[in-house]
């Protein structure tokens, strides 16, 4: 792992936060951080390893607590790979294509090369083909599944050989893996130490406007997410709702994900009947993407209605296509009747 990882980050003194120093011993005066002493809680900085979160975590996932790195949203983690692992104007990223848009907006960001590598027209992945593109300074690979905005699960083999054969870092971004039936792949951190999972709190918890992200990964790769992370990267008040929430609503929330599993399955099949529908691409998400005569048009016709769905007509491979996320049982029912009322 220290031969992947850059010479600035390897060499890098860490920030010290004055809450690490004292680590393991107890206190009842804190006049070291130079906080306001009053409207406790929150003039104190949070933890900054949020262990009583991962501790909750760990067994929910099935993973260590030094196998977690939190993050603000998905996005930190992903954009802490590039920093880590990609030295500017030399390493170069490979991800599949069409796929979640950060990965490239980060690898431009840290002024990284980005190469896509497009999906066939089942939205599938060759990884002969992936690996094709990586060369001697290819530091990650980006593979998402299920997959954004295509809503399917990649062909696990093919994930496999990739892990197996690439000698760099691997990320299998999970975001949507909750309303998927497929074995999860951060159960198989022990067997592939350069891979990295991203899993968030947006999606099956209902928890996007806290913007928590993790990221499961081996303890050396853990390492440097927090060597180079800022020091409290996740708020106090993040850290108490997703505290609450994996206490108080689990069952809710496995409750939820059955309602939209079987919302999906309602609103595709009534999709597909609709006279604008050319076709409705299988789903492993809580979204699915719809091919239409015009997708523009229809787009705009949904605005119109005060109906938002994302257009991706402009996306690689997904030319007329709109993704449509499953909502409640109503919103489906006025995205339904909007449409069978369009012309």
């Amino acid at each position: 792992m220290d031969e992947l990882v850059r010479k600035n980050i390897r060499d890098l003194k860490a920030y010290s936060c004055a809450r690490n120093e004292f680590s393991g011993k107890q206190a009842s005066v804190f006049i070291d951080a130079n906080e306001n002493p009053y409207n406790y809680p929150y003039n104190r900085y949070p933890d900054p390893l949020q262990q009583e979160l991962k501790a909750l975590i760990a067994p929910l996932k099935d993973v260590k607590p030094s196998q977690i790195f939190l993050g603000n949203g998905s996005d930190e983690a992903i954009d802490l790979l590039f920093r880590i692992f990609c030295e500017p104007k030399q390493d170069n990223v490979v991800a599949i294509c069409p796929t979640y848009g950060m990965y490239e907006v980060c690898a431009d960001i840290n002024d990284v090369e980005y190469r896509p590598v497009l999906l066939d027209e089942a939205y599938q992945m060759n990884a002969d083909k992936l690996l094709s593109a990586c060369d001697a300074h290819t530091k990650v690979i980006f593979l998402c599944s299920p997959n954004n905005p295509s809503g399917n699960n990649l062909d696990r083999k093919e994930i496999e050989k990739v892990l197996e054969s690439f000698k760099g870092v691997v990320v299998v971004d999970e975001a949507y893996s909750d309303f998927s039936t497929q074995k999860p792949f951060r159960l198989e951190l022990d067997k592939y130490p350069r891979l990295v999972v991203l899993n968030t709190f947006s999606k099956a918890w209902g928890c996007a406007a806290i913007r928590l992200g993790m990221a499961f990964a081996n303890e050396d790769v853990i390492y440097y997410f927090n060597k180079v992370k800022y020091p409290y990267n996740v708020n106090l008040l993040t850290q108490q709702k997703a505290i609450e929430v994996l206490t108080n609503d689990q069952q809710k929330m496995h409750q939820r994900i059955n309602m939209i599993l079987d919302e999906r399955q309602t609103v595709m099949e009534a999709f597909s009947q609709l006279p604008i529908c050319q076709k409705v691409y299988p789903s492993d998400a809580n979204f699915f993407l719809a091919k239409v005569d015009d997708a523009n048009l229809t787009y705009n016709y949904l605005v119109d209605k005060g109906i938002i769905v994302r257009n991706r007509n402009s996306v690689a491979l997904c030319n007329g296509c709109l993704r449509i996320t499953v909502g409640t049982k109503e919103e489906n029912t006025q995205l339904l009747s909007a449409l069978r009322q369009f012309h």
